[in-house]
């Protein structure tokens, strides 16, 4: 990892998603990130509880703070809900371009085995 770089973890998700399937999902990715982040409307309190079991801060974003962003992966559904291709990947984006740094994925989404959750990592470095 570069220096001074950060790995945020971008997260989608349906108001049913369980503790089970955010860990999975987030597990699937393969790294440790450094931060998560989601959509304000998003938090729900597996989230929380699960931000908290980790000990990693949860950046809370608005839809405005992600629509617009360009994203690897593209869903039809959600481009036209949220303006943007993946939630997941559009919120590690925007959290780390709301810190000060340059930002990129590193980790496309990946989806959690119920479909209720989705991952994807983004690093940055201070600009």
């Amino acid at each position: 990892m570069e220096r001074d770089a950060m790995i945020v973890a971008g997260i989608g998700l349906r108001a049913a998603a369980t503790a089970e399937a955010l860990d999975a999902a987030l597990t699937a990715t393969g790294q440790a990130p450094d931060t998560l982040a989601c959509l304000e409307t998003k938090a729900t309190p597996a989230l929380r509880d699960m931000a908290r079991a980790r000990a990693l801060p949860l950046t809370l974003l608005t839809e405005a703070e992600i629509a617009g962003i360009e994203t690897p992966t593209r869903s039809a559904r959600i481009l036209a809900r949220f303006a943007t291709g993946s939630v997941a990947e559009a919120a590690a984006l925007a959290a780390l371009r709301k810190t000060g740094h340059e930002a990129r994925i590193i980790a496309p989404r990946v989806t959690s085995p119920c479909g209720r959750v989705t991952v994807a990592l983004a690093q940055g470095r201070p600009i």
